[in-house]
């Protein structure tokens, strides 16, 4: 080859790092979940998949991604994905994030959807988490919780009961339901009631539960359960005709009452620049954790009307969405 056109060759190679990507070997990601979705209906899927070709990771070509899910067998699937040592591993989630941290410390591990990254240990700091963890937090100050029942009482003024609902296996739950929910709740008059669900059929039991109890609204704390089972969650409030609080957009979509809680989209999209940087050799020590910079508070107008709701004009003028 002429010195020149070898020249111009590898220019051509140094302006396009996606062709580099797309002819070297494929790169190998392990993805622990709890729970699967159709992904042709989960739109945070679509924006995982989306913020990956942004970056020229086309899964089945350069990218291999093997995918477990299964929420009582994730030590056997973690042990299963490190065994392939991928060169990157993503966890949805607290719970998988801590099963994956007990079995590896060197492979690098993305989080997305953690709360509280820094409470349950996973990081040193959100600037320099060190180790080999890093990601994309839910993490926002710990009122947060308290500015949910909040907004759930004005929606709600006559509630004297709310029945809080908990996944006592999301570690999350098991850290941040405490001190800042029960001193906004004296605050307010209200009383709080706990009810659990680790599993689809507990769902059922939650409710029923609740509302033996006389709850006047519920607080879905948010996990991994209530985002797949949202059908279910939502068809439950209506059965037992209790106005409830979620975490998550889906929920409003499919006749929830009202959501308040971080943009989960754009969470996943920007949990993909963690692994591109990853793949192209950066370490997680070195990658700052993110926190959420988009929020939404989302009403279903129709929904409240079933309830007998009136929704005030102060929570409208501050809905980032209205569902009619």
């Amino acid at each position: 080859m002429k010195r020149r056109e070898f020249l111009a060759g590898t220019g051509a190679l140094l302006v396009q790092p996606g062709h580099l990507h797309a002819q070297g070997k494929p790169r190998r990601m392990g993805f622990l979940g709890l729970w699967a979705d159709d992904p042709t209906r989960d739109p945070i899927h679509a924006a995982w998949l989306s913020g990956l070709r942004e970056k020229g990771w086309i899964e089945g070509k350069n990218l291999l991604v093997e995918y477990r899910y299964a929420p009582d067998r994730l030590p056997a699937l973690a042990a299963e994905l490190v065994g392939l040592t991928p060169d990157v591993l993503v966890a949805p989630g607290p719970l998988a994030v801590q099963v994956l941290k007990s079995v590896t410390s060197t492979i690098p591990i993305v989080f997305v959807a953690v709360a509280d990254p820094l409470g349950l240990g996973l990081v040193q700091s959100l600037a320099r988490p060190g180790g080999n963890i890093t990601g994309v937090a839910t993490m926002v100050p710990d009122d947060f919780g308290a500015k949910r029942l909040e907004i759930l009482r004005e929606l709600v003024p006559s509630a004297s009961k709310i029945a809080i609902l908990i996944n006592p296996n999301n570690p999350m739950h098991r850290l941040n339901f405490g001190e800042f929910l029960a001193r906004t709740a004296q605050r307010l008059g209200v009383t709080l009631l706990t009810v659990e669900a680790t599993a689809p059929d507990e769902l059922d039991v939650g409710f029923a539960s609740a509302a033996a109890q006389h709850a006047d609204a519920v607080l879905d704390m948010g996990d991994s359960l209530t985002f797949f089972q949202a059908p279910r969650v939502v068809a439950l409030a209506a059965k037992y005709h209790l106005p409830t609080s979620y975490l998550f957009r889906r929920c409003a979509d499919l006749g929830g009452l009202i959501v308040y809680g971080p943009d989960f989209v754009d969470l996943y999209r920007r949990a993909t620049g963690y692994v591109d940087k990853i793949l192209r050799g950066a370490k997680p020590a070195d990658l700052p954790v993110e926190q959420p910079t988009k929020f939404a508070l989302v009403i279903n107008l129709k929904t409240a009307k079933a309830l007998g709701l009136t929704v005030p004009p102060s929570l409208l003028v501050r809905a980032d969405h209205v569902i009619e």
